[in-house]
């Protein structure tokens, strides 16, 4: 490709050429998820060989956790003989190995569960396959949320919504513009504003950002994953959301690429890094809420992981391991819940969803005191 362009990149132009400038909407979509050369399609982009590290591959505590909280509810919903039990998202498959190791000491969960892997990336899903071959549950997989047949429901998706595709609008003197990527005057792609305002726009808005000023940045993800969500756990389901992003709505650009463990250039080598923004958990809760589902928090991941017990579950396993272990276990148990830039405690948040008739999802009850621990 000329000048060291990525693959992705001559369809993007050839899409601008044809059709004008791109949403930056659609921009995120076919850098992650295009059927030939989207970054979730083509690679593995965990670990240390990646582009970067997620929970459950920090330490086992994290999935196990995360599975001991799965058959809680599964109980707190009068134990269904047949539920779903779907992941979105789920890597190569670390979190739900490790969540199932641990179910499997709840009486009645295992038999009663079949797995839901919603996964699009034929990497990917081979590595799930591998990694969960020998769990001793059936397992099924779909290529989108959609597919996962009506009944009974708890859903997990750790580091999923960040990678939905975000727009962004930003405050001109004549009301609000979409961002759009064009071929700049540089030959290169460069950032844009749709030549017509949103109609409409600032009664969309909270009412305590309607008075931004010019320049000023508002991004949003269409409702259509808060509904679908909501429209589930409404109906006999529960829901748990982890991700890193801002508990009440507000302004600021937070698209950031990354690639090989640092960032990069949004707009350079599309389809070559990973495309992320942080999740608006006020909004997609009102949406779950606003067709019938309750929701529970956002905590921090801190808040979370403490109240499930992960520091007790940390002295359990170093107490049983090699002594030269114990330092990987502690420094992983540090990395989840710490509050500083090195620690996911603070950064990430977690949202619980689900029926109304369920009640109080374990994690979520008294967080305050959680944090003081």
């Amino acid at each position: 490709m000329p000048d060291g362009r990525s693959p992705l990149e001559a369809e993007i132009r050839r899409l601008i050429a044809a059709a004008g400038p791109m949403p930056f909407a659609d921009y995120m979509r076919l850098c992650l998820t295009h059927p030939q050369y989207g970054y979730y399609v083509t690679r593995d982009p965990f670990g240390t060989r990646g582009d970067f590290v997620t929970s459950p591959e920090i330490s086992q505590m994290f999935g196990e956790l995360i599975g001991l909280w799965m058959a809680a509810v599964w109980k707190q919903m009068g134990a269904p003989e047949n539920v779903r039990v779907v992941e979105l998202g789920p890597g190569r498959g670390t979190m739900m190995s490790d969540a199932l190791r641990a179910a499997r000491t709840v009486k009645g969960f295992y038999d009663a569960i079949v797995v839901h892997l919603v996964e699009i990336s034929p990497t990917l899903q081979q590595a799930q396959q591998k990694r969960l071959q020998e769990s001793g549950v059936p397992m099924l997989w779909h290529a989108s949320f959609d597919e996962v047949p009506a009944g009974p429901v708890i859903v997990v998706a750790n580091e999923f919504v960040d990678a939905l595709p975000v727009h962004q609008a930003i405050k001109a003197a004549d009301g609000w513009h979409e961002r759009v990527v064009v071929v700049g005057p540089g030959d290169t792609l460069s950032y844009g504003l749709a030549r017509d305002a949103l109609p409409f726009f600032d009664g969309t808005l909270p009412r305590a950002l309607r008075q931004a000023s010019d320049g000023s940045i508002f991004e949003w993800r269409t409702d259509r994953f808060a509904l679908a969500l909501g429209r589930r756990v409404r109906a006999d389901g529960a829901a748990l959301i982890i991700d890193y992003g801002h508990t009440r709505c507000a302004l600021g650009d937070t698209v950031q690429a990354v690639s090989g463990h640092s960032f990069a250039d949004p707009l350079r080598k599309p389809g070559e890094a990973d495309l992320t923004a942080h999740v608006d958990f006020e909004t997609l809760a009102l949406g779950a809420e606003c067709i019938g589902a309750r929701s529970y928090g956002p905590v921090t991941q801190r808040e979370f992981l403490l109240q499930l017990g992960i520091r007790e579950r940390g002295a359990v396993l170093k107490s049983k391991a090699p002594r030269d272990k114990a330092g990987e276990i502690d420094g992983g148990l540090s990395r989840l819940i710490r509050t500083d830039n090195r620690g996911m405690g603070e950064l990430f948040k977690v949202l619980g969803l689900a029926d109304p008739k369920i009640g109080p999802l374990p994690g979520f009850a008294a967080p305050s005191q959680a944090a003081k621990q």
